[in-house]
């Protein structure tokens, strides 16, 4: 594993993050970093957690999630119950998705009926009524 290691500016600037959101996730035990003085230390393994964490909030995970199925990966549990868990919060989460983009789906199908009915109103008024 490298040895490299970074501040807290550092990552902000690298992940387009404000240092108070490092912190955050720090506050929420998704980073660790070590401490020199008051300064923190952040390795790169705190640097493939945030990777990671800023990768499952585009998924649109919870945190807390997150953070279970990081923590999975620390632990020397078996990895079949770790991708288990992990299928389960992913399936989860996609069949929200799924259930979102239906009712979506069904508001433009609306949007679309009220426009067409729109345009026939607007046609209908330009045209002179024949007797």
């Amino acid at each position: 594993m490298s040895s490299q290691t970074f501040t807290i500016g550092e990552l902000a600037r690298e992940f387009d993050l404000t240092t108070r959101a490092i912190r955050f996730y720090e506050d929420m035990g998704l980073l660790a970093p070590e401490r020199a003085g008051q300064q923190r230390v952040y390795t790169a393994r705190d640097r493939a957690r945030l990777t990671l964490t800023l990768r499952a909030k585009r998924l649109g995970l919870k945190l807390n999630e997150a953070k279970e199925i990081l923590d999975m990966y620390d632990s020397p549990r078996d990895t079949v119950a770790q991708l288990q868990r992990f299928l389960g919060v992913l399936g989860g989460h996609r069949a929200q998705l799924e259930a979102q983009l239906e009712e979506l789906q069904a508001n433009l199908a609306e949007v679309r009926a009220q426009e067409k009915q729109a345009r026939a109103a607007l046609a209908r008024a330009g045209k002179p009524k024949i007797r």
